[in-house]
Order: C-alpha cells, then sequence, then structure tokens
C-alpha cells in the first residue's frame, strides 16, 4: 500500500462535497427520443459548426426551468432555513480538464438569458472550452483555494457557498453533467442546486412508433433534485417539459 497526501488540485472537489452534505436527493430519468437532437447537430456540421448534447440540454432546460421558479430556487440553513427563488437562469456546467497536471472535475457557470439561442449557448461553451485552467481568470478563485492553507480555504469555500445572492453567478441555478462522451448510458448526480440533469450517450435503441417497433437514437437523461426545496411531482413535470423540449423543438 502507497499512503500520500490528499492532492491540492483536487480540493474544491473535496470541499463540493462536504457542502453538498444537508442535500435530500431523490433521482428520476427518462429516455429522449434523440431524431431530432442529431438532425440539430448533422444541419449544424454542414454548416461549418457545431452543437454539443450539453448544449441542446442547457439551453432547453433553461427554458423549461423559467415555467418553474422554485425548481430553480435555491435553500440555505437547516434550523431556520431561507428560501431564494431568481428571476435569472444560470447552468453549472461541469468539466473534465487538467488542473496543474492532474486531472480534475471542474465547473463554469453559463448564463442563459431568455433569448439566448442554442447557437449562443454553444458559443459559451465553446469559449470556456479554449481556457487553459491553469492560467484562465475563470478559473482564478478555484486556484486560489488551493494556495490557502486547509483551514482557511475551506472557511472561504463554505462562506462563499452560503451566499443565497451570489449562487446564480457562482454555482448557477440548476446543473448540466455529462459522462455521454464515454460508454455511459445514464447516472445520477448532485451538482449543488436544486435541480441537477445528467446526461449519458446517445444510443440507437429499439423504439415504438406507430404500434411498429422501429430503431432511433435514444438520450437517456436523468434529474436530481433536493427534496427539501420541490416535491416529486413538479420535479417529474420539469423533467417531462425538458424531454418534450428536446425531442420536438430542437433549432
Amino acid at each position: 500500500m502507497t499512503e500520500r497526501p490528499f492532492p491540492t488540485q483536487r480540493r474544491h472537489t473535496l470541499f463540493f462535497l462536504d457542502q453538498i452534505r444537508d442535500f435530500a436527493p431523490v433521482h428520476l430519468d427518462t429516455e429522449v427520443d434523440a431524431t431530432a437532437i442529431v438532425a440539430s447537430r448533422r444541419r449544424a456540421v454542414e454548416a461549418g459548426t457545431r452543437r454539443s448534447v450539453v448544449a441542446h440540454v442547457v439551453h432547453a432546460a433553461a427554458a423549461v426551468l423559467r415555467k418553474h421558479p422554485e425548481a430553480n430556487g435555491a435553500i440555505r440553513g437547516r434550523l431556520d432555513p431561507t428560501l431564494a427563488t431568481y428571476d435569472t437562469v444560470s447552468a453549472k456546467v461541469t468539466l473534465d480538464r487538467t488542473l496543474d497536471g492532474h486531472r480534475v472535475v471542474l465547473a463554469t457557470v453559463i448564463p442563459v438569458p431568455e433569448d439566448e439561442t442554442l447557437d449562443g449557448v454553444q458559443a459559451q461553451l465553446d469559449r470556456v472550452a479554449t481556457e487553459d485552467p491553469d492560467t484562465a481568470e475563470r478559473f482564478a478563485p478555484v486556484r486560489a483555494l488551493h494556495s490557502l492553507p486547509w483551514r482557511e480555504a475551506l472557511d472561504r469555500f463554505r462562506a462563499a457557498a452560503g451566499l443565497l445572492h451570489r449562487r446564480p453567478e457562482i454555482t448557477g441555478t440548476f446543473s448540466v453533467t455529462s459522462l455521454g462522451h464515454r460508454a455511459v448510458d445514464g447516472f445520477h448526480s448532485v451538482g449543488g442546486t436544486t435541480v441537477t440533469l445528467g446526461v449519458g450517450r446517445i444510443v440507437d435503441r429499439p423504439v415504438v412508433r406507430d404500434h411498429e417497433v422501429t430503431v432511433a437514437p435514444v438520450l437517456r437523461l436523468s434529474l436530481t433534485f433536493d427534496h427539501r426545496v420541490i416535491d416529486g411531482a413538479e420535479a417529474a413535470d420539469v423533467l417531462t417539459e425538458i424531454k418534450d423540449a428536446l425531442e420536438e423543438h430542437p433549432a
């Protein structure tokens, strides 16, 4: 057996897992007929651009959550809890990146104004993809946490996470995390927001259309919600409306 100190580069992940201990997660999942998504992505390629599955999910979910302000909210405190709902919608998107030579999970927040297009969401994601975590201003707060003594870093993280009015810019109002680039059909995750969407891969599967079995691309989509903030019926509405949007209205 080999023992070594916990890597500083993953300190923010450990702090985050500590911060979400109070969550009361409940998991839902569904299957999305991804025919429209695949067609949208093909049109983008033909036009010389790209549209990722994550961009489709972020764009669709943002529109749905505007209609569900409680699900777009946040909670703070145990004994005397406070609930906040937000006039804005922003997506926390997780990233598989390398920081100081270590493979880590980072996150960025994508603001999604009401008039934001699918291609606008994609442009924001593309900008993040070109940034170096070791130097980009976006990731400066994470690097600062790594440079502080452990206790001071943890206290600062907890203090920032507890500021309800800053949640939209720090953690987003909902989360999207994807492992669909690998052979992962579906998974459930707690992203630190009331609603977290887990995106799996798109795979051809047998589906029934007009009472006939055919083959179609299928995306498995999960929704984890914090039961302290909303109940299952509303979470089911949110997931169903996102599914419908992805199937019927991709740009």
